[in-house]
């Protein structure tokens, strides 16, 4: 069976791309571009069949987000952030779950996870506040997954520290207008969301601590081994995969410029083998973070598949693969830039707001690797890592 959303996008490839500098101008993805991923089916891909989705394998989905990113980085980075929220949405309350999907499979969810609210507990559910940075997509999204921190009677943080996360639709929350003005991936409106005395139910909330151990997998009931992967596989996987194609479009745009280039001394690109070898090292690192991303999501998903639970090490070891993935990729984009001379670094030229995108993209706390590398370091010398934040992203 081929991937009839891939195929769908790229039949639509030219619009895309030629979409990229519009999205880029609105500080969010034009309506177009929008349209175009709900029309793919791109957001549904990991969401559950009963509502709609396709529960496509991890692979499929990264594939797909890769694609569309080399053809526009805002839009692949949104098609892989709100691409993953309906993955966790199949742990939810399927009361929530028919609020959400009911009515419209294409309801789009937004976040972040980052637990920047405190949810005080009341009768029957939970009274939230905060404020929230870089909600990718969020201006066609049309309920939202928060991160918080569970509370005590007075709103303060409760101890011991529990992580939640939290639902809430559209008319709960806030977007800031102009609190998305960046210098790359400018296109997904990751804007701040703002939630004031918002009634959170208990059905919309799930633990994240069960959302990590597995275990809200377990007592929902799912049987695809898409739902049983990891979280801190499943989370990063859309993330790494845009940046990745990112990558991917930066290099198809410098083979296109450079195809007929004439250096300022004369000499032909075609003739110039330190650019030439540039290019193909660029151009093996790439594919080879793409090789390393798919590789590593394809083996957690046998593991579980095969009825294995992931071990923390496997974890950790995962994260490490991930994260070298994308800075790998990254550092090959600088290499064929800084060949490409000045005038990719025009406006007009697709090549200089790729390699932007990409660069903010490695930004992203997923893509940080001190802690992620240290405590792979001590599992693969067989010592124990400390608890507290240095494991929270493993």
């Amino acid at each position: 069976m081929g991937n009839p959303v891939l195929e769908a996008i790229t039949r639509r490839a030219e619009e895309i791309s030629a979409l990229g500098s519009v999205n880029e101008t609105l500080c969010r993805l034009d309506d177009q571009a929008a349209k175009v991923l709900r029309e793919a089916g791109v957001i549904r891909m990991l969401q559950p069949r009963i509502h709609g989705g396709f529960e496509f394998h991890p692979c499929e989905f990264a594939e797909t987000v890769m694609k569309i990113a080399s053809l526009d980085g805002s839009t692949g980075w949104v098609a892989g952030v709100v691409g993953v929220h309906p993955w966790e949405m199949a742990y939810a309350d399927p009361r929530v779950q028919r609020e959400i999907w009911g009515e419209n499979q294409d309801t789009w969810i937004a976040s972040p996870y980052a637990p920047m609210g405190v949810a005080r507990p009341v009768d029957g559910g939970y009274v939230f506040n905060g404020r929230w940075q870089f909600s990718s997509g969020t201006d066609h999204c049309d309920w939202i997954f928060l991160g918080g921190m569970l509370g005590d009677a007075e709103g303060n943080v409760a101890k011991p520290p529990e992580s939640l996360h939290l639902i809430l639709p559209r008319s709960d929350y806030e977007i800031v207008e102009d609190s998305w003005n960046v210098v790359g991936l400018r296109g997904t409106g990751s804007k701040d969301v703002v939630v004031r005395d918002a009634f959170v139910p208990d059905y919309r909330v799930i633990p994240f601590s069960k959302v990590v151990d597995g275990s809200a997998a377990r007592e929902a009931g799912l049987t695809n081994p898409t739902y049983h992967l990891p979280f801190s596989v499943a989370f990063p996987l859309g993330i790494t995969a845009s940046v990745i194609g990112m990558a991917e479009g930066a290099l198809a745009h410098h083979l296109a410029y450079q195809k007929g280039r004439v250096q300022i001394t004369g000499t032909k690109i075609k003739d110039d083998p330190y650019v030439l070898y540039a290019i193909s090292e660029a151009a093996a690192d790439i594919a080879a973070a793409r090789s390393a991303l798919l590789d590593n999501a394809s083996r957690m998903y046998d593991l579980v598949a095969a009825g294995r639970e992931v071990t923390f090490d496997e974890r950790a070891v995962s994260r490490r693969t991930q994260v070298q993935a994308a800075w790998r990729a990254v550092r090959a984009v600088d290499e064929i830039v800084n060949r490409s001379g000045g005038n990719a670094m025009r406006v007009d030229n697709p090549i200089q707001r790729f390699w932007r995108d990409a660069h903010v993209g490695l930004t992203h706390a997923i893509h940080v690797p001190g802690a992620v590398f240290h405590v792979s370091a001590l599992t693969q010398l067989g010592i124990e890592p400390p608890q507290g934040p240095m494991r929270s992203m493993i």
